[in-house]
C-alpha cells in the first residue's frame, strides 16, 4: 500500500543556551513548515521518478521507433490498467483507465507522454517526459522532465534528470512550482527498491522561494522521506536549514531539522 502522507510526530526539542535574538533562532513552526515543504517536494519527485522508471524497459541501441514500440509492449504487459498509444517514437500513457495502476509502491492516475529522442549504445539514452494531472492520491503533478542515462560501467549507470514541475498536495492545497537538476543511481544496485540522489531543486511555495541542495540521499519507493543522507535548505524566512535522516525501524524514519540555535527531531511514519 502507498505510504500515509505527513504522518509526522515531533519528538525532541533541544534546549537553547546563551542569549540569542529570537529572529535569529529557528522556531518550531519554521521547522515544521520546512519539513512540510521538503516532504511535499520529495513526494512529487518520487512520483515522477516512479513513472520514469516504468519507461526504461527497451533495448539500448535500437532505433528510437523500435525502442518506443518495445516500451509500449512492456507497459501493456505490466500495467493493463493503462491505455497506451504509439506514434513514431512517442508514447501517450493514460494511467487508471482500466483499473488501479500500481508500480514500485506508487498508485498512478493521469496522463504521461514519453518520447525517446536518443538511444545510442556508444554514448547515452535520452527520454523526454510530460505529465498532466499525474497523481498518487496524495499529490498532483504537472510538468516535464528530460532523463539522460550514462552508459559507462554497467554496475554504476546513472540517470540525470532535469525537471520543470508544478505540484499540489491534495489534502490542503499546498503548492510548489520549480525546477531541478539531479543524478540518480539504483539503491544498493537494485532500482526496484529505490535510488540514491545528488543535485539541486528549487521552487516557489506558499511562503516564497526555497532552494534544496541534495547530498547522497537514499530514497526507497515505499517511504515518504529519504532514509539516509543530508539536505541543505535555503528558506524564504532567511534561515538556512540542514536536514538529516536515519531509519528507526521498517516504517519509521527520524528527520533532524537543524537551524540557527535550535534543532528539532521528527518521526515520519509510512503506512502499513
Amino acid at each position: 500500500m502507498s505510504p500515509r502522507f505527513l504522518s509526522i510526530v515531533p519528538v525532541v526539542l533541544l534546549a537553547v543556551t546563551g542569549c540569542v535574538k529570537r529572529q535569529d533562532t529557528l522556531t518550531s513552526a519554521e521547522a515544521q513548515e520546512a519539513l512540510d515543504e521538503m516532504q511535499t517536494d520529495t513526494t512529487a519527485q518520487a512520483l515522477t521518478s516512479g513513472t520514469v522508471e516504468i519507461t526504461t524497459n527497451f533495448t539500448i541501441g535500437d532505433a528510437v521507433e523500435k525502442a518506443a514500440a518495445d516500451l509500449r509492449a512492456f507497459i501493456e504487459s505490466q500495467l493493463p490498467c493503462a491505455s497506451v498509444t504509439l506514434s513514431a517514437n512517442t508514447l501517450s500513457i493514460e494511467y487508471g483507465v482500466n483499473g488501479v495502476c500500481t508500480f514500485n509502491g506508487h498508485t498512478f492516475t493521469g496522463t504521461h507522454t514519453v518520447s525517446i529522442s536518443k538511444n545510442d549504445t556508444s554514448s547515452e539514452v535520452i527520454v523526454d517526459h510530460t505529465w498532466d494531472a499525474l497523481s498518487n492520491g496524495k499529490v498532483r503533478v504537472d510538468g516535464s522532465a528530460t532523463a539522460t542515462w550514462s552508459l559507462g560501467d554497467p554496475a554504476n549507470v546513472t540517470r540525470h534528470i532535469q525537471h520543470d514541475l508544478k505540484w499540489t498536495r491534495l489534502s490542503d492545497g499546498r503548492t510548489g512550482e520549480g525546477t531541478g537538476d539531479r543524478t540518480q543511481r539504483a539503491l544498493g544496485g537494485n532500482i526496484t527498491v529505490g535510488f540514491t540522489e545528488d543535485g539541486q531543486r528549487t521552487w516557489e511555495g506558499k511562503r516564497g522561494h526555497w532552494n534544496l541542495d541534495i547530498s547522497n540521499i537514499e530514497v526507497r519507493w515505499a517511504d515518504p522521506v529519504p532514509q539516509a543522507g543530508s539536505l541543505t535548505l535555503d528558506t524564504p524566512f532567511d534561515k538556512t536549514i540542514a536536514a538529516s535522516f536515519g531509519r528507526i525501524d521498517a516504517s519509521t524514519i527520524k528527520v533532524t531539522i537543524q537551524g540557527p540555535n535550535r534543532s528539532f527531531d521528527f518521526d515520519v511514519k509510512s503506512g502499513s
